[in-house]
Protein backbone atom coordinates (compact mmCIF):
# COMPACT_ATOMS: atom_id res chain seq x y z
CA UNK A 1 0.00 0.00 0.00
CA UNK A 2 1.11 3.31 -0.83
CA UNK A 3 1.88 6.15 1.40
CA UNK A 4 -0.50 9.26 1.24
CA UNK A 5 1.00 12.63 0.88
CA UNK A 6 0.00 15.93 1.99
CA UNK A 7 -0.14 18.57 -1.08
CA UNK A 8 0.75 21.89 -0.07
CA UNK A 9 -0.18 24.73 -2.82
CA UNK A 10 0.85 28.25 -2.61
CA UNK A 11 -0.40 31.31 -4.27
CA UNK A 12 1.60 34.40 -4.79
CA UNK A 13 1.09 36.05 -1.37
CA UNK A 14 3.54 37.44 1.00
CA UNK A 15 1.38 37.23 3.76
CA UNK A 16 2.84 34.56 6.30
CA UNK A 17 4.58 32.98 3.29
CA UNK A 18 7.75 33.08 5.84
CA UNK A 19 6.11 31.23 8.16
CA UNK A 20 4.13 28.75 6.12
CA UNK A 21 7.36 27.72 4.42
CA UNK A 22 8.59 27.02 8.19
CA UNK A 23 5.72 24.63 8.60
CA UNK A 24 6.45 22.92 5.64
CA UNK A 25 10.11 22.64 6.60
CA UNK A 26 9.02 20.68 9.79
CA UNK A 27 6.54 18.40 7.73
CA UNK A 28 7.28 14.93 5.44
CA UNK A 29 5.90 13.68 2.60
CA UNK A 30 5.07 16.58 1.48
CA UNK A 31 4.38 18.02 -2.31
CA UNK A 32 4.27 21.21 -3.35
CA UNK A 33 2.37 23.16 -5.93
CA UNK A 34 3.21 26.56 -6.68
CA UNK A 35 1.38 29.27 -8.58
CA UNK A 36 2.76 31.17 -11.29
CA UNK A 37 2.57 33.83 -9.13
CA UNK A 38 3.98 32.05 -6.10
CA UNK A 39 7.26 30.86 -7.80
CA UNK A 40 7.83 34.98 -8.19
CA UNK A 41 6.76 35.67 -5.23
CA UNK A 42 9.34 33.18 -3.38
CA UNK A 43 12.14 34.91 -5.38
CA UNK A 44 10.68 38.49 -4.87
CA UNK A 45 10.87 38.25 -0.79
CA UNK A 46 14.27 35.97 -1.13
CA UNK A 47 12.55 32.59 0.51
CA UNK A 48 14.26 30.43 -2.32
CA UNK A 49 16.16 29.02 -0.15
CA UNK A 50 13.91 28.30 2.22
CA UNK A 51 11.60 26.26 0.02
CA UNK A 52 14.31 24.81 -1.48
CA UNK A 53 15.41 23.56 1.89
CA UNK A 54 11.85 21.98 2.81
CA UNK A 55 13.42 19.43 0.28
CA UNK A 56 9.96 18.81 -0.95
CA UNK A 57 9.00 17.77 -4.64
CA UNK A 58 7.59 21.40 -5.89
CA UNK A 59 5.16 21.26 -9.14
CA UNK A 60 5.28 24.28 -11.00
CA UNK A 61 2.59 25.80 -12.69
CA UNK A 62 3.86 25.21 -16.48
CA UNK A 63 1.08 23.42 -18.37
CA UNK A 64 -2.44 24.96 -19.76
CA UNK A 65 -4.16 22.17 -18.31
CA UNK A 66 -2.41 21.56 -14.67
CA UNK A 67 -1.66 17.96 -15.56
CA UNK A 68 -0.44 17.43 -12.00
CA UNK A 69 -3.65 17.08 -11.17
CA UNK A 70 -3.75 13.34 -12.19
CA UNK A 71 -1.67 12.75 -9.14
CA UNK A 72 -5.09 13.14 -7.15
CA UNK A 73 -6.76 10.40 -9.49
CA UNK A 74 -4.57 8.00 -8.21
CA UNK A 75 -5.25 8.34 -4.53
CA UNK A 76 -1.45 10.04 -3.90
CA UNK A 77 -2.66 12.68 -1.14
CA UNK A 78 -5.15 12.43 1.96
CA UNK A 79 -4.96 16.53 2.46
CA UNK A 80 -4.57 19.53 0.59
CA UNK A 81 -3.25 22.60 2.08
CA UNK A 82 -3.44 25.72 0.43
CA UNK A 83 -0.97 28.41 2.32
CA UNK A 84 -0.73 31.55 1.88
CA UNK A 85 -3.99 31.97 -0.17
CA UNK A 86 -4.42 35.32 -2.16
CA UNK A 87 -7.99 37.09 -2.40
CA UNK A 88 -7.79 36.34 -6.09
CA UNK A 89 -7.43 32.42 -5.21
CA UNK A 90 -9.86 32.19 -2.78
CA UNK A 91 -12.46 33.84 -5.50
CA UNK A 92 -11.74 31.66 -7.97
CA UNK A 93 -11.88 28.45 -5.36
CA UNK A 94 -15.18 29.94 -4.28
CA UNK A 95 -16.78 30.48 -7.53
CA UNK A 96 -15.79 27.28 -8.95
CA UNK A 97 -13.29 28.39 -11.21
CA UNK A 98 -10.19 26.29 -11.91
CA UNK A 99 -7.86 28.31 -14.30
CA UNK A 100 -4.38 28.01 -12.36
CA UNK A 101 -2.43 25.16 -10.50
CA UNK A 102 -3.60 26.37 -7.30
CA UNK A 103 -7.49 26.24 -8.21
CA UNK A 104 -7.29 23.30 -10.24
CA UNK A 105 -5.40 21.35 -7.43
CA UNK A 106 -8.37 22.72 -4.90
CA UNK A 107 -11.11 21.79 -7.47
CA UNK A 108 -9.73 17.88 -7.72
CA UNK A 109 -9.08 17.87 -4.02
CA UNK A 110 -13.01 18.28 -3.98
CA UNK A 111 -13.94 16.11 -6.46
CA UNK A 112 -12.04 13.21 -5.36
CA UNK A 113 -12.82 14.11 -1.39
CA UNK A 114 -9.55 14.71 -0.06
CA UNK A 115 -10.20 17.22 2.67
CA UNK A 116 -8.58 21.36 2.34
CA UNK A 117 -7.45 23.16 5.11
CA UNK A 118 -7.14 26.89 3.66
CA UNK A 119 -5.04 29.91 4.65
CA UNK A 120 -6.80 32.93 3.35
CA UNK A 121 -4.85 36.12 3.75
CA UNK A 122 -7.71 38.55 3.84
CA UNK A 123 -9.79 38.07 7.27
CA UNK A 124 -10.71 40.95 8.82
CA UNK A 125 -10.61 44.25 7.84
CA UNK A 126 -7.44 45.66 8.65
CA UNK A 127 -4.47 43.13 8.86
CA UNK A 128 -0.56 44.01 9.21
CA UNK A 129 1.67 41.69 6.41
CA UNK A 130 5.32 41.25 5.02
CA UNK A 131 6.08 42.98 2.07
CA UNK A 132 9.57 42.12 0.15
CA UNK A 133 12.68 43.47 1.75
CA UNK A 134 11.43 42.76 5.39
CA UNK A 135 8.62 45.89 4.92
CA UNK A 136 5.56 45.35 7.07
CA UNK A 137 2.62 47.20 5.45
CA UNK A 138 -1.37 48.12 6.83
CA UNK A 139 -4.14 46.43 4.11
CA UNK A 140 -7.20 46.64 4.53
CA UNK A 141 -9.14 43.98 2.61
CA UNK A 142 -12.34 44.68 0.69
CA UNK A 143 -16.00 43.71 2.02
CA UNK A 144 -15.95 41.37 -1.29
CA UNK A 145 -12.69 39.56 -0.03
CA UNK A 146 -13.84 38.87 3.36
CA UNK A 147 -17.46 37.60 2.06
CA UNK A 148 -15.53 35.56 -0.54
CA UNK A 149 -13.47 33.76 2.85
CA UNK A 150 -16.84 33.53 4.34
CA UNK A 151 -18.47 31.43 1.06
CA UNK A 152 -15.68 29.46 0.74
CA UNK A 153 -15.44 28.55 4.77
CA UNK A 154 -18.97 26.89 3.53
CA UNK A 155 -17.87 24.35 1.26
CA UNK A 156 -17.32 20.86 2.39
CA UNK A 157 -14.59 19.17 3.29
CA UNK A 158 -12.90 22.43 3.22
CA UNK A 159 -11.22 24.28 6.42
CA UNK A 160 -10.80 28.01 6.44
CA UNK A 161 -8.23 29.53 9.08
CA UNK A 162 -7.30 33.06 9.39
CA UNK A 163 -3.60 32.57 11.10
CA UNK A 164 -1.03 31.08 10.99
CA UNK A 165 -1.04 29.58 14.37
CA UNK A 166 -4.70 28.01 13.34
CA UNK A 167 -3.18 26.77 10.27
CA UNK A 168 -0.37 24.46 12.36
CA UNK A 169 -3.47 23.85 14.75
CA UNK A 170 -5.43 22.47 11.79
CA UNK A 171 -2.51 20.32 9.94
CA UNK A 172 -1.27 18.96 13.16
CA UNK A 173 -5.28 17.73 14.01
CA UNK A 174 -5.61 16.14 10.46
CA UNK A 175 -2.21 14.68 10.78
CA UNK A 176 -3.24 13.11 14.05
CA UNK A 177 -6.63 12.12 12.73
CA UNK A 178 -5.03 9.74 10.27
CA UNK A 179 -2.46 8.50 12.11
CA UNK A 180 -5.33 7.09 14.68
Amino acid sequence: MQIQRLAWAISGSGHYLRESLDLLNNLENVDIFLSKAAAEIIKQYGFQASLEATGHRVYHDKTASSVPVELFYQGKYHTLVVAPATSNTIAKMAYGFSDSLVTNVYAQAGKTRVPSIVFACDTSPELESEAPRDNRVKVYPRQIDLANVEKLADFEATTVVADIAALSAAISLRLNDLAA
